[in-house]
């Protein structure tokens, strides 16, 4: 068995101002909180004499590994992003047509579910449990659409159908629960 992983496909560079601040929130609390408070331990650690037996410096290095990791992912990550800003844009698009950082209710054609949904970038869809990324499969059919279209999407489920019912570029929409 080979440890050969193909490389993944980077994704989609836009990214909300909320999403950007927690990214460079994340980084400086990584940085220049967690990452002096864990070498300092090391450093305790390894003065105490043998490093080969001891789990404190063992343990301490691993974070230390895995705080540089995700360090350097954030910052190449940040480097390239293109921050929109939904509402600043507002003036100048379609306020019916689905784009980047749009809440969109949609309903299912099956059951009559409505549910909200907000189109974020890759980087920031686990923010809540309403936000998809741009780059899913219902996130790639949505975006584009327009008040009351239907969309055809294939979930792992199976295809299912949605109505587009609300667009909006709120911070967020006051029925959204």
């Amino acid at each position: 068995m080979s440890r050969y992983r193909p490389p993944t496909v980077p994704g989609s560079k836009y990214i909300t101002p909320e999403g950007a601040k927690r990214l460079r929130d994340e980084l400086d609390q990584l940085w220049h909180e967690e990452r002096p408070r864990v070498t300092q331990s090391v450093s305790e650690a390894a003065a105490q004499g043998d490093r080969s037996e001891n789990a404190e410096y063992t343990y301490g290095k691993k974070r230390l590994h895995e705080i540089d990791r995700r360090v350097r992912f954030l910052r190449k990550r940040l480097e390239g992003m293109a921050i929109v800003d939904p509402q600043a844009a507002l003036g100048r698009r379609d306020p019916n047509r689905i784009s980047f950082g749009a809440w969109v209710q949609v309903e299912n054609a099956i059951d009559g579910a409505l549910r909200w949904y907000r189109l974020v970038g890759p980087d920031e869809f686990d923010m809540a449990e309403n936000y998809i990324s741009m780059d899913s499969p219902l996130g790639r059919t949505l975006l584009g659409k327009r008040l009351d279209d239907e969309v055809s999407v294939a979930l792992p489920a199976g295809a299912t159908t949605f109505t587009v019912v609300a667009v909006s570029y709120a911070i967020k929409p006051p029925e959204c629960s």
